[in-house]
């Protein structure tokens, strides 16, 4: 039975992120699904069901998944691999926060959160993800002018809770292929740790949403990441 690959974005953006992907996987004769996670803050926390949700709605009703998580969407790995059940063979981290073994965790750091709370209006609400940077850091990241709009217009508002609210994080969500796709910093340090964790790790250097910018390249480095040998 055909494997499908289960493309997550980040709550931060949206699927066009992923897009390019799941066509040239599709274009190679895999199977490709782009959850999308833009609504999963509506209604208040916590979120993390709503992700779970979002995820298995979208895959098909069988067959192997292989979850592969960009970003934040790493930390919700385990709970949506848990939601999935024995389907998952294969879990990839492309340039992705990697959660703990078990335990609880969050979407952001505490040294982090002072920035936040500087972004954040009245109401608790945060701009839109690429509204955090710099303009020319944003082109840098995204040059074509189509595709940042395109990115920058899907983006969902997120309520600074979404940063603080505790994800469970299930014992044995990596008794799976786990693997490590790196794109650059500030992602050395997690490329490390799955280095010492024993994964698989690959470098296709470029920045944060390089996947929107190399998507072939994403794609063999996907393929190759996920298979067993």
């Amino acid at each position: 039975m055909q494997t499908t690959f289960v493309l997550v974005h980040s709550p931060s953006v949206g699927p066009s992120t992923w897009a390019p992907v799941a066509e040239s996987l599709e274009r190679r004769g895999h199977a490709a699904v782009v959850p999308d996670l833009t609504g999963v803050s509506a209604g208040g926390a916590p979120y993390w069901p709503r992700v779970v949700a979002a995820v298995r709605a979208a895959v098909p009703a069988d067959g192997p998944l292989v979850l592969v998580v960009h970003s934040n969407a790493g930390f919700f790995l385990p709970v949506v691999k848990e939601g999935l059940g024995e389907r998952v063979v294969a879990c990839v981290f492309a340039d992705a926060h990697i959660p703990p073994g078990e335990g609880l965790v969050k979407t952001a750091e505490e040294a982090f959160l002072p920035f936040l709370h500087d972004l954040a209006g009245p109401e608790g609400v945060l701009p839109r993800w690429t509204d955090w940077w710099d303009e020319e850091d944003v082109v840098a990241m995204l040059p074509d002018p189509a595709v940042r709009i395109r990115v920058a217009a899907e983006q969902p508002r997120l309520p600074l809770d979404y940063y603080t609210q505790p994800i469970p994080v299930p014992a044995g969500w990596d008794t799976v292929r786990c693997s490590f796709l790196w794109y650059g910093p500030p992602y050395d340090a997690v490329a490390e740790e799955a280095a010492h964790r024993g994964w698989p790790v690959t470098r296709v250097p470029g920045m944060h949403l390089h996947q929107i910018v190399d998507p072939e390249g994403v794609t063999d480095a996907l393929l190759k990441l996920s298979r067993k040998s």
